[in-house]
């Protein structure tokens, strides 16, 4: 009896470690985010009717696995960035299982790459490459700023325009999201890097339909209007985004790859830190104003939020999105808040990148993840959280 009596009291003892342990591990203190001098003013959530008891549960739910690898989420709302949490994760590796690679807490001061938020970084470019006189029109064919590629104007693909790149309407024949990434390159766009000339690759394929009809998933037509934009400008796309959006944005620390034969992939090789990334989101859900200095132009900030054509009823792969649509480069969707329909689109990348703009709540959201090769699921931290948290 007595025996039985210390086992209990032993598995009494345990489960209490247990518990404390685990109490302590997902134990949160908010902390506002840090005044920095990058021009993002900060505040505490109650400031701009943040209910924080729903951002710590979502911080706890991410810091216990709930959502697989969350990197970073920050929240900026009527003007302040008021919060700012970062996570430990793996860093990206190309060659690595499910591409995770060393393992690190992520914190502000380091870049992560933001896959395909790169397009729409690439989409503001061409806007203020147009608002400033360099390309004339996205009605424009793609033809007129590819002095290299003439030979390849044929079967009428003259007709494909600017516009019908930025809205992935271009017509041609391209699989994106029907093969996986990896080594055997049977994904269209990873087949870019073994290739000699990617515009010329891209530009050799027939056609699925007419361009501007159907949307299909083209990072391919990304890569053009980088070639297009260093035609037109005379500098590549890394240079331009420096001179004319991120040194504006005083964004100083970015960085892009390229591929082999030196032409600078240009739709999904950025990579940004979070606070980076939510000055690119400020900046759209400002009209395109930033501390003043007008970057891009409303008009151009319309054309991403709004709805090309027919591209609606769009579900991505390996997330939690729903249903979508598509306008210049960025993502479209409609969400519950309060019993009413409010608006988001975003900047979207492979394995959780993106950066949320809700207008009617004056508020950006971010997130950094590494799940590249699982299911991510933001929208329902999003939902049971983040909107749940505003009154």
């Amino acid at each position: 009896m007595k025996l039985l009596a210390i086992k209990f009291l032993l598995i009494g003892v345990l489960l209490f470690t247990i518990l404390s342990i685990s109490c302590e591990e997902f134990k949160y203190e908010y902390q506002i985010p840090e005044t920095t001098n990058d021009g993002l003013n900060t505040a505490a959530p109650e400031e701009v009717n943040i209910d924080s008891k729903y951002i710590a549960e979502a911080v706890k739910k991410i810091k216990s696995g709930k959502f697989r690898e969350v990197h970073s989420m920050l929240i900026y709302k009527e003007g302040k960035l008021v919060f700012e949490e970062y996570f430990p994760g793996h860093k990206y590796q190309w060659d690595a299982k499910n591409y995770h690679g060393e393992l690190v807490h992520w914190d502000k001061t380091m870049k992560h790459p933001i896959m395909s938020c790169t397009k729409s970084i690439t989409s503001a470019c061409i806007g203020i490459a147009i608002d400033k006189g360099f390309i004339k029109s996205v009605d424009q064919s793609i033809f007129d700023y590819l002095p290299d590629h003439q030979q390849l104007k044929t079967n009428n693909k003259s007709y494909i325009t600017i516009e019908h790149l930025l809205t992935m309407t271009s017509g041609l024949a391209w699989d994106e999201w029907n093969a996986a990434h990896g080594g055997q390159l049977t994904n269209d766009f990873d087949h870019l890097y073994i290739v000699e000339d990617q515009i010329k690759t891209v530009l050799e394929r027939p056609w699925w339909s007419a361009p501007g009809e159907f949307f299909t998933y083209n990072g391919g037509g990304i890569v053009i209007l980088g070639e297009i934009l260093k035609n037109a400008t005379g500098m590549n796309m890394d240079e331009f985004a420096m001179k004319y959006l991120f040194e504006p944005l005083e964004i100083d620390s970015v960085s892009w790859w390229s591929y082999p034969n030196g032409r600078l992939e240009t739709a999904s090789s950025l990579s940004l830190t979070p606070r980076a990334m939510m000055k690119i989101g400020a900046l759209y859900l400002n009209n395109g104003n930033w501390n003043g200095n007008q970057i891009i132009t409303p008009e151009w900030v319309d054309k991403s939020s709004i709805v090309y054509k027919n591209n609606v009823g769009i579900k991505l792969p390996i997330e939690d999105s729903g249903i979508n649509a598509y306008g210049y480069t960025w993502w479209i969707s409609e969400l519950d808040h309060n019993g009413k329909k409010i608006k988001m689109y975003r900047a979207n990348g492979w394995g959780g990148q993106t950066i949320m703009i809700l207008p009617e709540l004056d508020m950006v959201v971010v997130f950094t993840s590494g799940n590249w090769a699982k299911k991510s699921k933001l929208f329902k931290i999003l939902k049971d959280y983040i909107l749940a948290s505003v009154n």
